[in-house]
């Protein structure tokens, strides 16, 4: 079985209890090696998982109403550096809306160039000059995600781990709050709540 189609399944019976979805999602569909058809290299499987991790977070957070100028808008998913998803981010947010605007997905080497985007994704790749990164985004309501051992000390919001087989994620209420964002409590009940004071520890 496909990890996407295994994923839209989840999604249907999901939509009948939103509330479950992201707990479901972590019990039942982390697993790298479990749905990814054997073609798929171990790397495709994880960013697989990732891309919908990235779909979901969105479910549980609430941005401010100035995030948006006005409700024809798409909700922007900028991908900063190296696309590691390859084609799974967009074809998990295919036909999808997040908070009932369309989906697009940019990417660029440059953070300039994804202005607008309600969630940024900083990759590998651009990981290395964090402090400027979050200077020039300056509180702006940009739900930030990484996969960077050091993001959350940086000032970042959420990020992906790995541990042995499954994908995990950390999360900073602080640093979402410091960006006018607020946080679903059932996004905080599944991931592990790390606070800005205590990250730099």
């Amino acid at each position: 079985m496909g990890i996407l189609s295994a994923f839209i399944r989840c999604q249907a019976f999901l939509r009948i209890n939103v509330g479950a979805m992201l707990n479901v999602l972590v019990r039942l569909c982390l697993p790298v090696a479990l749905f990814a058809p054997l073609a798929l290299s171990a790397q495709s499987k994880e960013y697989q998982i990732k891309a919908a991790f990235v779909y979901n977070f969105a479910q549980f957070v609430l941005w401010p109403p100035g995030a948006f100028t006005n409700s024809a808008q798409p909700f922007q998913i900028g991908v900063l550096g190296e696309n590691p998803f390859g084609k799974s981010l967009e074809e998990t947010v295919q036909g999808e809306t997040i908070k009932g605007h369309p989906i697009t997905i940019v990417q660029s080497t440059h953070v300039e160039k994804l202005a607008g985007s309600q969630i940024i994704f900083v990759s590998k790749s651009a990981t290395a000059h964090l402090d400027d990164l979050f200077q020039k985004l300056d509180s702006k309501p940009v739900l930030t995600i990484s996969e960077d051992p050091n993001f959350i000390q940086h000032g970042g919001i959420i990020n992906l781990t790995r541990d042995g087989g499954k994908i995990h994620f950390e999360i900073n209420p602080d640093a979402a709050e410091k960006n006018g964002l607020k946080l679903g409590s059932e996004l905080l009940s599944v991931g592990k709540v790390v606070h800005s004071n205590s990250a730099t520890k």
